[in-house]
Parts: structure tokens; C-alpha cells; sequence
């Protein structure tokens, strides 16, 4: 198994970069499950709680800031 990736040992630019792309991810996962059964039901709810990680460790660093 690999090690767990950790949001505090990302830069800002890779946590923005993260947040990005997991946002247009679940915007397609979103659309895409409007027209047939998606495979895995619980992926945007996975992703929204992703995208909550990510924002949450850049207003962490902003107040610490």
C-alpha cells in the first residue's frame, strides 16, 4: 500500500492546483450521472469531501498566515 497522501506536506500551488481538479471532477461526475447509473454512487460525495480537505487546509495556513 502506498503512504496516505497528506494535505499539510502540499505547497500552495499544489493544493490549488488539487482543488481544481477535483472540482471539474466532480462536475463531470456529476453530469455524467444524469444520463445512466453511475458506477460508483458514493464518488461525489468522496469528492466534496475532498474538495472540504483541501479548502480547509488553505484557510488553516491563511489564518496562520
Amino acid at each position: 500500500m502506498t503512504k496516505k497522501d497528506s494535505m499539510t506536506t502540499k505547497t500552495e500551488a499544489e493544493l490549488a492546483k488539487l482543488l481544481a481538479d477535483t472540482r471539474a471532477e466532480l462536475r463531470t461526475e456529476r453530469f455524467s450521472a444524469a444520463g445512466a447509473r453511475a458506477k460508483d454512487s458514493n464518488a461525489p460525495k468522496k469528492l466534496r469531501a475532498k474538495i472540504a480537505r483541501v479548502l480547509t487546509e488553505q484557510r488553516a495556513r491563511a489564518l496562520a498566515a
